[in-house]
C-alpha cells in the first residue's frame, strides 16, 4: 500500500486493512513516525514520540494477527494523545514549566482501554498550558500551529490532538474539554470531536482542571472514527466514581445514515451573536443539506445564557483556583499571564456563590433543554461563530481586547460543559480558507444519536476529507 493510501485512510478503514492483511500494524507506526519527525516540529504539536515501544507493540499485534486471534476494534492502529494523559512512567508536562518532568505513577484508565482495544499509542501531544486556552496558547513551549495555515491558531486547549489529526500524523487523539477544548480544536483544524457527556467517561490519570467539568474524548477524522474510539474508552470505571454505570452502547450500530424524520432545532437569540458572513453562509448551506435529506428543522430561542455562562465562569475557575492554589501561591512568575489572568477571578468568589452555581445545574439545564430542544432530537449551533482567528491577534497586544476574542470563541461551547450535556463538532465548509464546523447538541448520555447525525451528513458531504497543506 502506496504511502498517499495510508494518509487517504481514515481511523476504521485503517484497522480494517489491518485486520484483512492488506497493510501491517508496522507499516502504519513507522508512517506515523515518519509523520510525527517530519512534519510534527512544523505545526509545534509534538511532544514526545514512544518510537521503540510503538514499533515493539505494533510487531507484537502483527503476530496476533498472523496467528489468527481475535482482533480488538482499534487493531494495530497507530494514536497520540494530548499530553495530559498520563502512563506510569512517562514524563508529562501538561503543557507547562510548573510541572515540568512530572512522572506518573499510573496509567490513565482510558489509555490502558485503547491498550487493550488494540491501538498502537506513538506519542503525546502539545497542549495549552494547563489546558487554559481555547486557542492553543502556550508561553513556554510554544504555540501549536494550525496545518491549513501555519499562522492561524489550531484551536485549544487540546491543540496538538486537532493539528496532528487534521495534518494526517495519526488517526486519531483523545482530548479533554473542560469549556469546549475537544471541540475548539475540531472545529478551527477542521476534524471531527466529540464531547460526551459528563461523567460518560473516565478521569483517572488525567490532569485536572475542573473536575465537574472535565470532559475527556476523541478527536478523529469522521464521526465513525469517533464512535469507535467512544465505544472503547466510555463506561463505569472503579478508579473515577463520578463515572457512569450507565451500559455503553455500541455506538457504530447506529450510523444508519438515515436523516428522515430527524428533527433539528436551531436556537436564535444568543446563538445568533458574533457570527461572521462566511460562518454563517456555511451553516445555512449545512442546514439546507439536512433539509434536502428529509430532516426537520426547527427555530427556538434559548433561556438567559447570561446566568449559564456566570455559573459555568464560577464553578470552572474556583475548582482550577483550588487545583492551583500553591502553585499560583508559591510560583505566579511561572504561570504565562494570560493563563494567570484567566487563573486569579477563581479566587473572587464566595463559597456561597459557588455553592449556588452548583446548586443551580440541574434547574437550568432543565430549562435550556426544554427551550432549546423542546421535542427536537438535537440542536444545532456554531462550534466557533467566528473565522478561525490568527496567533497574533490573540496573544498580541492589551489582555482586554484579547479576552474579548477569546470569548466570542468559546461563545457556544462553555455553557454546554456547566449544562453536562454530549455535543460533537463536525466540519462544514471554509471562511477565508479556514475550516468552518457546526456543533449538535443532544440530551444527556445522548451520543448516539449526535454521532448517528454528523456521520449521515458526512456521508452527504466531504468536508471532513479535506486536507491541509501539512497533510
Amino acid at each position: 500500500m502506496t504511502i498517499a493510501h495510508l494518509d487517504q485512510m481514515n481511523l476504521c478503514e485503517a484497522a480494517l486493512a489491518v485486520a484483512q492483511g492488506e497493510v501491517s500494524s508496522q507499516q502504519l507506526t513507522e508512517h506515523a513516525i515518519n509523520r510525527l519527525k517530519e512534519v510534527g516540529p512544523k505545526l509545534n504539536c509534538v511532544v514526545s514520540i514512544h518510537e521503540e515501544k510503538a514499533l515493539d507493540s505494533a510487531y507484537e499485534a502483527d503476530k496476533v494477527r498472523s496467528l489468527g486471534k481475535p482482533l480488538g476494534p482499534l487493531h494495530g492502529v497507530p494514536l497520540a494523545h494530548k499530553e495530559l494523559f498520563y502512563r506510569q512512567g512517562v514524563v508529562s508536562n501538561n503543557g507547562s514549566i510548573i510541572s515540568e518532568g512530572f512522572l506518573p505513577s499510573e496509567t490513565s484508565t482510558l489509555l490502558t482501554r485503547l491498550d487493550q482495544a488494540g491501538a498502537i499509542d506513538v506519542g503525546q501531544l502539545h497542549m495549552a498550558e494547563f489546558a487554559m486556552s481555547p486557542t492553543g496558547f502556550n508561553l513556554h513551549y510554544g504555540h501549536v500551529k494550525n496545518p491549513w495555515n501555519l499562522a492561524y491558531c489550531p484551536g485549544g486547549s487540546s491543540s496538538g490532538s486537532g493539528a496532528a489529526v487534521a495534518a494526517r500524523l495519526v488517526f486519531g487523539s483523545l482530548g479533554t474539554d473542560t469549556g469546549g477544548s475537544i471541540r475548539h480544536p475540531a472545529a478551527m483544524c477542521g476534524v471531527t470531536g466529540i464531547k460526551p457527556t459528563w461523567s460518560r467517561v473516565s478521569n483517572y490519570g488525567s490532569m485536572p482542571l475542573s473536575v465537574s467539568l472535565d470532559c475527556a474524548g476523541p478527536i478523529a477524522r469522521t464521526a465513525r472514527d469517533c464512535a469507535r474510539l467512544l465505544s472503547v474508552i466510555a463506561g463505569f470505571d472503579s478508579n473515577d466514581l463520578a463515572s457512569s454505570a450507565l451500559p455503553v452502547p455500541h455506538y457504530e450500530d447506529f450510523l444508519t445514515g438515515r436523516l428522515k424524520g430527524v428533527k433539528i432545532a436551531v436556537p436564535g437569540a444568543y446563538y445568533e451573536q458574533n457570527q461572521d458572513e462566511g460562518v454563517a453562509q456555511a451553516l445555512k448551506i449545512a442546514l439546507d443539506t439536512f433539509s434536502s435529506a428529509g430532516a426537520q428543522v426547527i427555530h427556538t430561542k434559548p433561556p438567559d445564557m447570561d446566568v449559564i455562562n456566570r455559573m459555568m465562569a464560577i464553578v470552572l475557575t474556583v475548582e482550577a483556583a483550588a487545583h492551583h492554589q500553591a502553585w499560583i501561591s508559591e510560583r505566579p512568575q511561572d504561570y504565562a499571564p494570560q493563563v494567570l489572568a484567566r487563573f486569579k477571578p477563581g479566587f473572587e468568589f464566595s463559597g456561597i456563590q459557588y455553592f449556588d452555581a452548583m446548586s443551580l445545574r440541574a434547574k437550568l439545564t432543565n430549562e435550556w433543554l426544554k427551550a432549546v430542544l423542546g421535542d427536537a432530537d438535537v440542536a444545532f449551533m456554531p462550534t466557533i461563530p467566528v473565522s478561525v482567528p490568527s496567533i497574533a491577534e490573540t496573544t498580541e497586544g492589551d489582555w482586554g481586547n484579547i479576552a474579548k476574542k477569546i470569548s466570542v470563541i468559546t461563545h457556544c461551547n462553555r455553557g454546554i460543559n456547566y449544562l453536562g450535556l454530549p455535543a460533537i463538532s463536525t466540519p462544514a465548509g471554509f471562511a477565508n480558507d479556514l475550516p468552518v464546523a457546526f456543533q449538535l447538541v443532544g440530551r444527556h448520555f445522548d451520543e448516539a444519536k449526535l454521532l448517528m447525525i454528523s456521520d449521515a451528513y458526512q456521508r452527504l458531504t466531504d468536508w471532513h476529507t479535506r486536507s491541509p497543506m501539512m497533510a
